[in-house]
């Protein structure tokens, strides 16, 4: 029997497949399922379920719900008129919802008068002038209500929202009612009102459902005559009535959210709990103001200012794109193709051009970039994939640990020799598996578990300890302080969220980690630079760390001068920055670097005086693994007797070291433990930059308000959901990942080893083909080389190197095929055919070359020196592409709809 093995693809073809399911899902429901409920207006009305078992966390299907704040309703309602009418549950809920609207308003009936639990209410907010009326009208038979839905009461203004209810008083008391038949006589009478009286009556009419009461809870009286049978019945006959209207009838208002003439939130009825109502009848605040909120979405949603976090997607369309954005999105998605078909025009005509423009074996990197881009688009800026909320459940959590915890456990691999302190591998692992722990705890949303953020700050302050010990060991080892490394670092770590910054139009910093990361490298460099001739002094060394951490405390201690830079930034750049956020971040983990700066120095001074040959060293490593038990014991202990994270968050700055190095010293203690890491924890952490930028619109939703739901499957199969987008999630990481390093060498001009397939280019002659060892920077947010400083073989093709796009000569091989011949001098051919280049043709206008051009050749032939010569000069290119980098960010920032 023949010995088979599993394709090593199966992973690539899984992640891809998942992929496509999920693009296929999200389409098929939004244009099939969705067609008749796009905005899921109707699902907010009519589909939800409890996501916690505490009842604290609602959730339609589909879609997420805003908590509504004063602020919010006063920006929805401003000097508005908002009116209910009908029975006792109708007045509880009204009450709630202008409690919502403002703290100050009583949330709930008086109870000590019976005459003014039975009559109309009146309430006013001063913040927004919102004017809450309630018309006691339990059979809404009354003169005020008919007068309204007549036209005959022309005085009152205009109601943005009208809320009627009724239905258990007909059953409770048929005698005066009439009943049932009465009931039914009254919605006739009221549903043919309305559509004829619309857009007049009000902005928007709500109909309540007959509330299903707690039949064991009824005073024997009410449960006499209130039967859940007729309560069905009715709210049967109301929901037909609905979808016969809806049919029939469809009215649009200013915006394109469609809204019919008459709403019923049927999902009230499900909202309901039996420990949450006393008498059976009337419920909770609690239940209400949920029940408020609910109507707050489905009034408001569409109304509010459209900007990010887009964390109202019930009832809710996104707002249509501005021009500048979509320009940027159209631009990164069409970059890959405009280098395969139109790059080879333009370098014909200006061979120069190649050292600009990407060459054709960076067509697949940046088609990728561009589609992943375009995929965090449609994921976060469409309503083709569903949000839902957050729900946080430590059994969950727990569960998504230990399961991450095995998948790095068996894929430990270990190696035959002692790979030295924090070598690659061991920081690509470290990375991996604190990213996976603070994926977890975002897809839950942990953070209001003090036990839980408060060592996940610790992880974020790792990253930081880990950029001060690598950035620092780099310029003391190497003490190249050029342009070429700056401009790796600060664009491989930036590219992709400067670009998401454009396309998802939120702000640089909303990305928190790789501007922190970025921050940290510019203080790190300009701290090492600054008198780098000393720096093998250690007292020098150590003061200057001193001093840069002093500086630095002052000026973040100092929010007016961090608000002065930031108003500079604003008035200049227009680069709007939120100083108090910006603040916080850096504050939170103030001097963990400069303690991974420090380490380094430490480290590397034990490594010149041989300390580790020491007699006593084993000693005193047998004392740091101590300490460091003792160390990591302490830090739980600490923050788990923590009240709140908010307390904790105060001594952060000063304690975060502990639990840092104490894992170090644990995890490096040992050779073996030097030599092994895990494979699956290692390949998430080459990636690890990407993964947290990314799953803000991609993993999560709702600028990671949300959770992403790519399979048209309800809120019941969100395990399901969140396998399939996990596994395209780190597939599409990994993939941006390397196509992240791909346009870093282009930009930087640095020549990469093909690891992503590549399009065939021309042949090249023998003598144009050359070997060069070129130390190839790993594709991770520190741009360092590896620490054993192994460099790679890399085969340097002349007309890759001039961006594969170099124009053909007119020699020929013996074969007839044509070949590239460098040129020298920089010497530029004429254009084929004998056409001259647009350039040219641009100075060869009428009049010219005369007096009076002179000074316009003279321009043009400076411009077009200094274009050779950056195209020749490697540090020259650079600048200008840098250059140009920043002028068009600016231009975007002046020109970007405000």
């Amino acid at each position: 029997m023949a010995h088979t093995t599993a394709n090593p693809l199966w992973p690539h073809y899984a992640a891809v497949a998942a992929i496509a399911l999920a693009l296929v899902a999200g389409l098929f429901r939004f244009l099939v399922l969705d067609a008749l409920d796009p905005l899921k207006c109707s699902a907010l009305l009519t589909q939800g379920q409890w996501l916690d078992p505490k009842h604290k966390n609602w959730q339609p299907e589909g879609c997420m719900i805003h908590p509504y704040k004063p602020k919010d309703v006063s920006t929805c309602f401003p000097g508005k008129r908002i009116v209910f009418a009908g029975d006792s549950v109708t007045r509880s809920l009204f009450f709630a919802f202008a409690h919502v609207a403002d703290a100050s308003l009583p949330s709930e009936p008086p109870k000590d008068d019976y005459q003014k639990k039975h009559a109309d209410h009146t309430l006013h907010s001063p913040e927004g002038d919102i004017n809450f009326e309630f018309y006691w009208d339990p059979f809404l038979n009354s003169t005020k209500i008919k007068g309204m839905l007549s036209g005959s009461d022309t005085q009152a203004e205009k109601p943005a929202l009208l809320v009627l209810g009724s239905g258990l008083w007909y059953l409770r008391y048929p005698q005066d009612s009439g009943g049932l038949a009465g009931w039914e006589g009254m919605v006739d009478q009221t549903f043919a009102a309305i559509p004829q009286r619309l857009p007049g009556l009000a902005d928007r009419v709500v109909v309540l459902p007959v509330e299903e009461p707690v039949i064991s809870k009824l005073s024997p009286e009410r449960a006499a005559t209130i039967h859940l049978g007729d309560v069905d019945a009715m709210n049967s006959d109301l929901m037909h009535r609905v979808a016969r209207m809806a049919h029939s009838t469809s009215i649009w208002g200013p915006t394109p959210l469609p809204t019919f003439p008459i709403a019923i939130p049927t999902i009230f009825n499900k909202m309901l709990l039996e420990d949450q109502t006393q008498d059976g009848l009337h419920f909770s605040n609690f239940v209400l103001s949920q029940q408020a909120n609910l109507l707050y979405n489905f009034r408001c949603n569409e109304a509010m200012p459209k900007y990010y976090p887009f964390d109202k997607t019930c009832c809710n369309s996104y707002p249509q794109t501005p021009f500048v954005q979509l320009f940027i999105l159209v631009l990164v998605l069409a970059i890959g193709p405009f280098v395969r078909f139109a790059g080879p025009h333009l370098v014909a005509y200006k061979p120069t051009l190649a050292a600009f423009l990407p060459g054709s074996d960076y067509l697949i990197p940046l088609t990728i970039f561009g589609a992943v881009i375009g995929l965090n688009f449609m994921a976060d800026r469409t309503a083709i994939w569903m949000k839902e909320q957050k729900q946080f459940d430590p059994w969950v959590f727990t569960g998504l640990c230990v399961l991450s915890l095995v998948a790095g456990l068996a894929t430990m691999k270990g190696k035959d020799k002692d790979m030295g302190l924090l070598n690659r591998d061991q920081t690509d692992e470290w990375k991996g598996w604190m990213q996976l722990a603070i994926l977890i705890y975002h897809y839950l949303g942990a953070s209001k578990i003090s036990g839980i953020y408060n060592p996940i700050r610790v992880l974020v302050a790792s990253y930081l300890w880990m950029t001060g010990y690598g950035h620092f060991h780099f310029y003391y080892k190497k003490a190249d302080y050029g342009m070429l490394r700056i401009a790796q670092v600060m664009v491989r770590i930036n590219a992709l969220t400067v670009i998401l910054a454009y396309v998802m139009d939120t702000d640089y910093v909303f990305y928190y980690f790789a501007p922190l990361v970025s921050f940290w490298f510019v203080i790190i460099y300009g701290t090492m630079i600054i008198g780098h001739k000393y720096n093998e002094n250690t007292g020098f060394m150590v003061g200057k760390i001193l001093a840069s951490a002093a500086v630095l405390t002052y000026v973040f201690k100092s929010q007016w001068l961090i608000e002065f830079l930031f108003g500079i930034l604003n008035r200049f750049f227009a680069i709007r920055w939120e100083a108090r956020e910006w603040m916080f971040r850096v504050t939170l983990d103030l001097w963990i670097p400069y303690v991974g700066m420090l380490t380094a120095l430490a480290y590397i001074k034990a490594q010149q005086h041989n300390l580790m040959d020491h007699p006593r060293f084993p000693l005193a490593l047998k004392t740091a693994i101590g300490a460091s038990v003792v160390g990591l014991a302490w830090f739980f202990w600490f923050e788990l007797r923590q009240p709140n994270k908010f307390v904790y968050n105060g001594w952060h700055p000063y304690i975060s070291w502990i639990p840092v190095l104490s894992f170090v010293v644990l995890r490096n203690c040992t050779s073996y433990l030097r030599s092994v890491n895990s494979k699956a924890f290692a390949f998430v952490g080459r990636c690890s930059l990407e993964t947290f930028i990314m799953q803000y619109h991609f993993w999560l939703a709702a600028d990671t308000r949300g959770i992403l739901m790519v399979l048209p499957l309800g809120t019941a199969w969100r395990t399901l959901n969140m396998v399939v987008s996990s596994i395209g999630f780190i597939y599409v990481s990994h993939h941006v990942a390397e196509a992240t390093g791909w346009i870093t060498n282009w930009i930087c001009g640095t020549p990469r080893k093909a690891r992503l397939p590549t399009p065939a280019v021309q042949n090249t002659q023998a003598s144009g083909r050359t070997e060069e060892a070129i130390p190839l920077l790993p594709a991770d947010q520190s741009g360092a080389p590896k620490a054993n400083g192994a460099s790679k073989t890399v085969v340097f093709d002349a007309e890759a190197a001039n961006g594969g796009l170099s124009e053909p000569a007119s020699a020929s091989s013996a074969s007839g095929q044509t070949v590239v011949s460098p040129r020298p001098n920089g010497d530029v051919p004429s254009s084929p055919v004998g056409r001259p280049r647009w350039l040219e043709r641009l100075a060869e206008r009428p009049g010219s070359p005369g007096p009076g051009w002179s000074p316009y050749i003279a321009t043009r032939n400076r411009v077009f020196g200094a274009w050779e010569e950056a195209a020749q000069n490697p540090g020259l290119n650079l600048t200008v592409k840098g250059a140009c980098i920043l002028v068009v960010l600016w231009i975007l920032n002046l020109v970007w709809p405000s």
